[in-house]
């Protein structure tokens, strides 16, 4: 081992990487690939909030300025780009630097290059460069992103499953993930694509949990802007079976006793839960259709929350709140949410926690099942159904000895607090009597 690298064993995870960053431009191609792979390692180490000390303008510029001198290869950058695009995505990074500089532009002028070309692309090298732009863009042109998508969605339809194309493929899916609703304004025509392959996953079971959830949250994106979505989501791609179904894999590869307080150094498994529970939000706010398979995700939620509550609150955090916006939405049966167990485990939640931003979740669950059950019903057996779940619901709260409970946390929350926020307006202090 030289001095040189003697040094940067003795540094922090930051000054590791910075020091193989500045030794790049001196090195032959494959010395490159070498450093770059340690330095990918690194980034994997890395809290976000150190990843966004290293992710900045300066950084993107110099790389750009490396590859303009022939000093750095673009396939040996994208190595590294693509890397730090990922790690950016999955840790829920907004601070990154790519964006002002001069790389950007040099990616949107060779995107245009070759998009302009009859023939002869490269389509591993063209997807790549595609998945470092997206991936690395806070705001990325609308009108370079509808060059790119086409050579995303190819590159995430490929079929064979070695690991080299494996992470491509999960690669490619997270980029398309993180075009939001940027495209929302018209019609998308790809949704074909995206349907087939998660039909192809279903059957073959070919995806990495990460691609997998990409495509549902690529799809889910467009929810409220395409019409019959919904409808092939129930129906055709059980989208509450599936997520169901991954939550309970992944919580399989999670230590749930393990004590640490830092989000940032959490596993991959729970970075990948975290990202369903946006999908599963969105959708349980959106969902317009009855849907018999929501009791089944429901009950993986609760069954979430009563691992995650005691060391993984963020995850606990995630499955209320999507239980919160589940209660809200009349297209979600409240008898689903009582035969999944979500009463109980609001309930369970409000015995254990001290007031802070997450318990307002646990009264408001009640209050939005308390505003839809008190509308009465013009039909006489939807009428009857309605004081039955009522019952059901107060019966369980006054069993637990939890109804001045709620109450009083209701008037903290709502009266105390809220009315900062919106002064004048009355609260109900006895909603939860129903």
């Amino acid at each position: 081992m030289s001095a040189g690298d003697e040094g940067i064993q003795e540094m922090n995870i930051v000054g590791k990487f910075l020091k193989l960053f500045d030794k790049l431009g001196g090195c032959n191609e494959n010395e490159q690939k070498q450093k770059i792979e340690e330095m990918n390692g690194l980034i994997d180490e890395m809290s976000k909030g150190e990843f966004e000390t290293i992710s900045k303008t300066e950084m993107f510029d110099k790389i750009a300025e490396m590859i303009e001198e022939q000093k750095l290869s673009l396939s040996n950058a994208l190595l590294l780009l693509k890397h730090m695009g990922y790690f950016k995505v999955l840790k829920g990074s907004c601070k990154c630097g790519f964006d002002g500089s001069s790389l950007k532009k040099i990616f949107e002028k060779i995107i245009l290059e070759e998009n302009n070309k009859k023939g002869g692309k490269n389509e591993k090298l063209w997807a790549n460069i595609c998945g470092c732009y997206v991936l690395l863009s806070c705001k990325p042109s609308p009108g370079f992103f509808c060059i790119c998508k086409p050579f995303l969605l190819n590159a995430a339809s490929v079929k064979e499953e070695s690991e080299e194309v494996l992470k491509e493929v999960e690669m490619a899916l997270l980029a398309l993930s993180c075009t939001g609703f940027w495209q929302n304004f018209e019609k998308d025509l790809n949704l074909n694509e995206i349907k087939d392959i998660i039909k192809y996953h279903q059957i073959h079971r070919n995806l990495t949990p990460l691609a997998h959830q990409s495509a549902w949250k690529y799809m889910i994106c467009r929810l409220n802007f395409e019409n019959s979505l919904e409808g092939i989501m129930v129906n055709e791609l059980h989208f509450a079976k599936e997520a169901a179904k991954e939550l309970e894999e992944l919580s399989k590869s999670v230590d749930w006793k393990r004590k640490d307080d830092k989000k940032e150094k959490e596993t991959k498994e729970v970075l990948v839960i975290e990202r369903w529970f946006g999908a599963i939000y969105d959708y349980f706010f959106s969902c317009t259709l009855r849907n018999e398979e929501l009791a089944k995700l429901i009950a993986s939620l609760v069954q979430m929350i009563r691992a995650s509550r005691d060391n993984h609150k963020d995850i606990c955090n995630g499955c209320l709140d999507s239980l919160r916006c589940a209660a809200e939405n009349r297209n979600v049966e409240i008898d689903d949410l009582l035969k999944g167990g979500a009463v109980d485990a609001v309930l369970e939640e409000i015995s254990q926690q001290s007031l802070n931003y997450w318990t307002y979740c646990c009264p408001e669950f009640f209050l939005k099942l308390s505003k839809r059950l008190q509308e009465e019903k013009k039909d006489e057996m939807e009428e009857t159904k309605r004081k039955e779940l009522k019952r059901k619901i107060y019966d369980k709260i006054e069993e637990e000895g939890f109804d001045d409970y709620i109450i009083g946390l209701e008037h903290f929350l709502f009266v105390e607090h809220f009315s900062l926020y919106y002064p004048g307006e009355k609260w109900e202090r006895d909603f939860i009597l129903l």
